[in-house]
């Protein structure tokens, strides 16, 4: 019996011990340190902001932190960047809240609604997210209503009043009496749009009764920072150079290989950070590829230059411009007029940059002891062991081998020369007489 009782007790003792133990973990761990990620959205939504917010939270799950808190001043920008980002955030499973440090306008309020929780800083303001475009005007109601749509899903996702949240975009925008609502601290808390109005980020933590805590600001890595450095409008005009430069250049002196090799990975380094960033589309990309494709079938195919080279010319701008703006399958009603003329601007100067480098640079290119010595030594070898002489051929008349364009072959005689006119283009078969002779090729023009 008293054995039976020993074994009771010592039975109770141990679930006891257990039970405590257990409140007593519990108790620590509400108290281990905490690791807190800072996340700064403090410029216009853009596609950057997206990229950068999806990377920022990509960092909080592999680093397991508990708790993202975003520091907030912006005016807005974007809606479709602004969209993807609050639906980022709706999605993020750990815990995310907003501290609106002066301003959290426009897209700023509805990434904001997005959040767990929102703090505001004394004299900062939430609200105001009427659409408009980049000039400041009004879009029409299609775009407003969408917008509406937008704040009242994300304020229902996150147990806010969904009335307020459309009227932060405003129902009568049509009337003189359009209201839309921009909340102050104590009027958002008034209408349960904001928790506490703070003064720093650590005043949240203590808030939340997190005191043991290890803070992280994110940064980019420095390779995004380069990606996002191609972006850059100049270094775009500099890219579209050596891409139509080294195009070019292959074309006058195939096999060299440098020149192509030059423009293609300009061509990376100009639509990769597009893409990356949400700018480029793929039809954009393919319709680049096109008018590539038709410009190589107009120079190596079809005799002269008519409907193909031009359409490729034209398809390679609009491809290269249209990389640059954030529309959405030709929908330009949240691109401005100025990022319109900006972006085909940058192409335009480009393509004049890129005549100017033909034109002047070529014969300078070929004249320079460096590329003679490294590109056009082993040619030179080649063309005196194998070209016929050229001695005496000024004034001497022939026909066009091949299209010049404005480069190509000639024959004079039943020997094949390498010629050049003075820009103008000649097709195959076309009667030409000799002007002189540079070295390299012989200049002719079309005889007559």
């Amino acid at each position: 019996m008293f054995f039976l009782i020993c074994i009771e007790i010592q039975d109770m003792t141990v679930k006891k011990t257990l039970f405590l133990l257990l409140i007593f973990f519990t108790y620590l761990s509400g108290f281990a340190q905490k690791k807190v990620m800072i996340m700064e959205i403090k410029a216009g939504i853009d596609p950057v902001m997206n990229r950068y917010v999806n990377l920022a939270l990509d960092h909080a799950e592999e680093s397991k932190m508990d708790m993202v808190i975003i520091d907030m001043d912006t005016y807005g920008g974007a809606v479709l960047d602004a969209d993807e980002i609050r639906m980022r955030i709706l999605n993020y499973k750990k815990p995310i809240h907003v501290f609106i440090n002066k301003n959290a306008g426009s897209a700023g309020s509805l990434i904001s609604i997005a959040c767990d929780s929102i703090y505001m800083a004394p004299g900062s303001s939430f609200g105001a997210s009427t659409v408009v475009n980049q000039e400041g005007e009004v879009v029409p109601e299609k775009y407003q209503s969408f917008m509406r749509s937008k704040m009242r899903a994300t304020a229902e996702a996150q147990g806010r009043t969904p009335e307020i949240a459309e009227g932060m975009v405003g129902l009568y925008l049509s009337t003189d009496s359009a209201k839309v609502i921009a909340y102050t601290p104590s009027e958002a808390m008034e209408n349960d749009y904001c928790e506490a109005e703070l003064t720093s980020i650590e005043a949240i933590l203590e808030r939340n009764n997190i005191i043991d805590y290890k803070l992280e600001t994110y940064e980019v890595s420095r390779s995004e920072k380069i990606i996002a450095w191609f972006l850059n409008p100049v270094l775009k005009s500099l890219l579209i150079l050596v891409i139509l430069g080294g195009l070019y250049f292959e074309l006058q002196t195939p096999g060299v290989g440098f020149p192509l090799a030059a423009a293609g990975a300009a061509l990376i380094m100009y639509f990769v950070p597009d893409y990356l960033h949400g700018l480029l589309d793929n039809w954009e990309f393919v319709v680049f590829l096109l008018g590539m494709g038709l410009i190589v079938l107009e120079v190596f195919v079809i005799p002269g230059f008519g409907v193909a080279g031009i359409s490729g010319i034209v398809l390679v701008v609009l491809s290269l411009g249209l990389s640059m703006l954030n529309n959405q399958n030709l929908d330009f009603t949240f691109v401005g007029s100025r990022e319109l003329l900006s972006a085909f601007g940058i192409i335009m100067i480009s393509l004049f940059g890129s005549a100017m480098m033909i034109v002047f640079g070529a014969p300078l290119l070929a004249r320079s002891a460096s590329f003679q010595k490294n590109v056009a030594l082993s040619s030179s070898i080649t063309e005196k062991a194998n070209e016929p002489n050229k001695k005496g051929l000024i004034g001497k008349e022939g026909i066009t081998y091949t299209v010049l364009r404005p480069s190509g072959k000639i024959d004079i005689d039943g020997n094949i020369y390498d010629a050049n006119t003075n820009g103008s283009f000649i097709d195959q078969g076309i009667a030409i007489v000799v002007l002189n002779d540079d070295g390299r090729s012989l200049k002719v023009k079309k005889k007559g």
